[in-house]
């Protein structure tokens, strides 16, 4: 699939290739450090996974990391899981993405949108200000290093502030959206004791109030921990009884102080969707994130200074995390908090012209929801100042990439990245300098030796494979929390390769050396062992006009068949018809391959998805292999429960 893309869709000319930070810095690096002068990314790369003690030591100095003790060597022990990074070395997260505050004070360091689309500015100082007020009045409720500091919040200034100042007296920060229900809140919370809880009365979305304070009444009466609450009046409301006013903390002018701590200090806590289970809490650290941030945020993504940053995200995904960290590149970060789809599903692109936004993050599913509801981003929005478009959330499909170029610009920049919340950053995607094909991230990262491997763990180029890492990324898990001997995260990454992180994804790394995501290997469809991604039918299926969505399974059977439903969601108005069930098999047939043929295509009523908006395949695999709802799906995870039924009938009638 991938090799037959004989020209890029898009190519950096000679003048952005120059100006990119990855060309200066390869440049400094092969003059300080021995890294390949010529030879372009692919050099680079290749001494960057080669060498890696030497390459994270240039990204350090290139990116003046502030060591307030110094480190004895790069990598004290490689082995994963166990890798350990810079061993002796002190500094602060927060300490970095406040740096700018010195030189640009008075320019936006956050730029805010909500839904009247009305952009509210917080400068470096008055960011700066706030942390440090906030950050002192957490010490003085007793938040110690290593304490857990919780937020219940949407994508708004004041959580950046308590995340940072958490961040700031060492403390550990973990958050959740506030469209989580209370259920799904404390399976993550319970798991790691917060001592306090920022909470906000309610949020807006889809132009509604949603009041959470019978929510937030909850949470705080199963959150023994808690030592205090701290209010945000997003709605206007007064502060429950016995509970802080944000303002109260915020107002103090005191400069910050930035406890310094270990390298593998932990500095927040991310959680797996948690579809079969308690989620994982997954603990990441400040040194790991800030180095792997830094050469994500300021290599791969280009960010300086003068860029705006838009991801569109909420605080109960990964990629919130990441976009708070556009700050450690001096990048102004714009945080829209409403729904994606209002007033229209053009709402998005709205939000990238009001803020001038350089690089516009979203989710492939967005990208075709707008080509199939016929939006047209560069007619309707002056888009001059987006430079890039980057994706994720699964695979953008082949047709994505041609709507971004043909209806945004000719000359942008498309990236689709592929990473996950187990290492809050990408494993591959964005590159300057790099082409742009069709259907493929233009290569994996830096420092990462990103592999396809065949079960025998021998690595393929042009074939679909286990997506694998064999060196340690200073982002991966420093430890799951609740997790003692560290079994439950050995066996989640480690237990198919030793040694060697296999992620769960199907991937094709090609002979020039871009990616192919196929979907997850866990839910890939193995038809007389011709193996493909789930996406890859998504994305020939839902060209069709009248599929709004799909989910398609692959189950072994007992006596030894293969069973492989299409379940599709359709348009208003659409029918499953014979002459619709044709088309939806002509299209795979030919599109994919004869194999790929559904045995069955199924009406539902919907597509179930996590809270973070991900299909749940291996979910409805485990329900109609019979497996109980309540042993099948952790049902706080899933954003309608009562989607599963059908599939839960389904299973008992075939039964």
């Amino acid at each position: 699939m991938s090799t037959e893309n004989a020209q890029p869709l898009w190519q950096p000319d000679s003048e952005r290739i120059a100006d990119a930070r990855i060309t200066k810095f390869q440049t400094w690096a092969a003059e300080q450090h021995g890294a390949p002068a010529e030879g372009g990314y692919a050099a680079l790369h290749s001494w960057s996974v080669a060498e890696p003690e030497v390459f994270w030591k240039a990204v350090t100095e290139w990116f003046d990391v502030r060591f307030s003790t110094p480190y004895a060597r790069v990598l004290g022990d490689r082995s994963m899981p166990g890798a350990s990074w810079f061993p002796g070395a002190t500094l602060n997260y927060a300490e970095h993405a406040l740096r700018a505050a010195v030189t640009r004070a008075d320019e936006p360091a956050l730029l805010h949108v909500d839904e009247t689309h009305a952009p509210r500015e917080v400068t470096w100082s008055q960011l700066r200000q706030q942390v440090g007020s906030l950050a002192a009045e957490l010490r003085a409720l007793g938040v110690r290093p290593g304490d857990r500091v919780s937020g219940y919040l949407p994508n708004i200034p004041e959580a950046v502030v308590a995340l940072l100042a958490t961040a700031a007296v060492g403390g550990v920060w973990t958050s959740c959206a506030p469209d989580f229900g209370a259920r799904s809140v404390l399976d993550r919370f319970q798991q790691v004791e917060p001592v306090v809880l920022f909470t906000v009365d309610g949020y807006r979305y889809g132009g509604k109030q949603h009041d959470r304070r019978d929510t937030v009444t909850e949470l705080r009466a199963e959150l023994p921990t808690l030592r205090a609450v701290v209010h945000i009046p997003v709605l206007g409301t007064e502060a429950p009884e016995g509970a802080l006013d944000w303002s109260a903390l915020t107002g103090a002018d005191v400069e910050p102080v930035f406890e310094q701590v270990p390298f593998d200090h932990p500095l927040w806590v991310l959680y797996s969707s948690g579809t079969t289970g308690l989620p994982k809490a997954i603990v990441q650290s400040q040194g790991g994130i800030l180095v792997e941030h830094l050469k994500q945020l300021g290599l791969h993504c280009d960010l300086g200074p003068e860029d705006r940053f838009f991801w569109y995200t909420s605080t109960g995904w990964m990629m919130w995390n990441f976009l708070v960290s556009g700050l450690l590149t001096g990048t102004t970060v714009v945080l829209y908090d409403g729904s994606p789809g209002y007033p229209d599903t053009g709402a998005q692109w709205r939000v990238a012209e009001l803020t001038r936004a350089t690089l516009y993050g979203t989710s492939a599913a967005y990208v075709m929801a707008c080509r199939k509801a016929e939006v047209h981003p560069s007619r309707d929005y002056d888009l001059s100042s987006v430079r890039c478009v980057a994706t994720t959330g699964s695979p953008l499909p082949p047709d994505g990439f041609r709507w971004l170029h043909d209806e945004v610009r000719d000359d942008l920049w498309i990236a689709s990245v592929s990473g996950g919340t187990d290492v809050c950053s990408c494993f591959a995607g964005a590159v300057p300098t790099l082409p742009v094909y069709i259907g493929e991230l233009q290569a994996p990262g830096l420092g990462t030796d990103l592999q396809s491997w065949d079960p025998s763990g021998e690595p393929l180029t042009d074939e679909v494979g286990e997506l694998v890492v064999t060196n340690p990324m200073p982002s991966m898990p420093i430890y799951f929390w609740n997790d003692p001997d560290g079994s439950r995260y050995h066996d989640s990454y480690f237990d198919t390769y030793p040694g060697v992180w296999r992620h769960g994804d199907w991937i094709t790394v090609t002979s020039r050396g871009s990616v192919v995501i196929h979907g997850r290997s866990d839910s890939t469809l193995n038809r007389q062992g011709v193996r493909m991604g789930s996406a890859d039918i998504y994305e020939a299926v839902e060209r069709l006009p009248e599929i709004k969505e799909s989910l398609v399974i692959g189950l072994e059977q007992p006596d030894g068949g293969y069973w492989m439903p299409l379940f599709v969601h359709l348009t208003p108005g659409a029918t499953l018809d014979d002459a619709l069930l044709g088309r939806i098999k002509q299209t795979i047939r030919e599109q994919l391959s004869p194999r790929h043929v559904p045995d069955e295509v199924i009406e539902v009523p919907g597509i179930p998805h996590t809270l973070t908006g991900k299909r749940i395949e291996v979910p409805v695999k485990r329900l109609l292999q019979g497996t109980p709802l309540d042993k099948a799906v952790n049902a706080g995870s899933i954003d309608n429960l009562d989607l599963l039924h059908f599939y839960e009938d389904l299973a008992r009638k075939r039964a």
